[in-house]
């Protein structure tokens, strides 16, 4: 993935993330709600971005993991 598909997944993973805690922590209803309904939109477009990518590999099914090469 590019950086700007993967900024994005780092950008909603911490908007949710913040959530979580205000939501631990006591905040403002109002300020959750409106964060949480902010982070939904994130997702979906974060999800566009990365289906849409230009993202290109040389690895293949036959190549197995790609963190812990299979040796034949």
């Amino acid at each position: 993935m590019q950086n700007s598909a993967m900024f994005w997944v780092g950008a909603t993973t911490f908007v949710l993330f913040t959530v979580t805690l205000m939501a631990a922590v006591n905040v403002s209803f109002n300020w959750v709600f409106y964060i949480t309904v902010l982070g939904q939109l994130m997702i979906i477009y974060m999800v566009y971005k990365v289906l849409t990518d230009s993202y290109k590999t040389s690895k293949t099914f036959e190549d197995f993991y790609e963190d812990a090469p299979f040796r034949q």
